[in-house]
C-alpha cells in the first residue's frame, strides 16, 4: 500500500487539515542506516513534517529542513520535492553517547548554538540566484514546537503539528488557519470559532494513538461531527539521487594510483552514500574497468 498525504478543508474554508503516513517510505529511509531509537524517532518526525509543509508550496523544487546542533547531533537534513519524494539523514558526533532520555534540546541545543533552517531550493535557479533560507533559533522541546513557531513568526500562519515516529512508521497531522483576506467568502467570527474548536479537538491527539491507528480513523475520531471537504490523496515516496555511476565518477576523479592504493590495503572499495547510507562496493575488476578507455567499460559497469 502506497504512502499518502491527505488534505481536508473545514466546510467554511477557514482552515486546512492534513495527514501523512510514511510506512514504506520510512522503511526505505532506514534500510541502510542504524540509528539510536531517539535519533530515529526525531528524524521520522521531521520527515513527516517536511512532507506536510512541502505539499503546500507551489513551486518546482525542494523544501529542505535542517537542524544544526552543537551536541550529539551535528546535522539533520530532510528534503522533500514537489513530487513528495523524500530523503533524510542524520550526522552525529561520535564522542557523545546518546541516552534514552535525550530530547531535541539536549541533542542539538545544549549550548544554545543550535539552529533550525528552512531552505526553498528551486530546480532551475538562474545564475546568481540564491535559494531562500529562513533561520530561527531552536525554541521548543519538540520538532512540532519549533516548526509551529517558525510558521507563526515567518509565515504568519497559525499552525499546530502533531508528529510521531517509531521503527515502523512516521506520521503527522497538521492543522493550519488560512489567511483572512477580508472578503465575503469567510466570516471572521465563524473562522475564529472553527479554529478554536478544531484546536481543542486536535489537542487530544497522542503519539501512541497516531502510531497505532491509520490516519483516516484518526480524522474520523477527531472530526466526526464536522463537515470536511476532502481532496484526492497524494502519493509519497523515497528518493535519493545517489547511484553506482555517480560513485564511479567520483572514483575516477581520485585517479588510478589512489584507487590502486586503496585496493592494496582493503582488497575492495566500499563507498556509502553520505545521504542515505546505501553502500556501493567496487572490487578489483570493477575498479580496473573504471579506467578503460572505451565506452564498453561503462556499459559493463552498469550491468555488473
Amino acid at each position: 500500500m502506497k504512502d499518502t498525504l491527505k488534505k481536508y478543508l473545514f466546510e467554511d474554508r477557514s482552515l486546512r487539515i492534513q495527514t501523512v503516513n510514511l510506512s514504506q517510505t520510512w522503511q526505505e529511509t532506514l534500510a541502510h542506516q542504524t540509528y539510536h531509537p531517539v535519533l530515529r524517532n526525531l528524524l521520522g518526525e521531521l520527515s513527516a513534517a517536511a512532507v506536510l509543509l512541502a505539499s503546500n508550496i507551489k513551486f518546482d523544487g525542494s523544501l529542505v529542513l535542517q537542524l544544526q546542533g552543537d551536541g550529539p547531533i551535528a546535522l539533520i537534513v530532510v528534503e522533500c520535492n514537489q513530487h513528495l519524494q523524500l530523503r533524510a539523514t542524520i550526522k552525529t558526533r561520535q564522542e557523545f553517547v546518546i541516552k534514552d532520555t535525550d530530547n531535541l534540546q539536549s541533542l542539538l541545543n545544549a549550548n544554545k548554538q543550535g539552529r533550525f533552517i528552512v531552505v526553498l531550493d528551486p530546480n532551475n535557479r538562474q545564475e546568481g540566484q540564491q535559494a531562500y533560507q529562513g533561520i530561527v533559533p531552536l525554541t521548543g522541546d519538540t520538532v512540532a514546537d519549533v516548526l509551529s513557531l517558525y510558521m507563526k513568526s515567518s509565515e504568519q500562519l497559525e499552525t499546530h503539528l502533531y508528529l510521531a515516529a517509531n521503527e515502523n512508521k512516521a506520521t503527522g497531522l497538521l492543522l493550519q488557519k488560512l489567511p483572512y483576506t477580508g472578503g465575503q467568502s469567510i466570516d471572521q467570527e465563524v473562522a475564529d470559532n472553527s479554529w478554536e474548536r478544531a484546536t481543542m479537538l486536535t489537542q487530544t491527539t497522542k503519539p501512541e494513538e497516531q502510531l497505532s491507528i491509520d490516519e483516516d480513523t484518526l480524522i474520523h475520531r477527531l472530526f466526526w461531527e464536522e463537515s470536511l471537504i476532502a481532496y484526492p490523496a497524494q502519493d509519497v515516496s523515497w528518493f535519493c539521487s545517489c547511484s553506482r555511476e555517480r560513485v564511479a565518477d567520483m572514483l575516477k576523479m581520485l585517479g588510478a594510483d589512489e584507487v590502486e592504493s586503496i585496493l592494496a590495503e582493503q582488497n575492495k572499495i566500499t563507498v556509502a552514500c553520505d545521504f542515505c547510507g546505501k553502500p556501493y562496493v567496487f572490487d578489483t575488476i570493477d575498479s580496473a574497468k573504471l579506467f578503460l578507455p572505451d565506452q564498453s567499460a561503462n556499459e559493463s559497469l552498469q550491468k555488473h
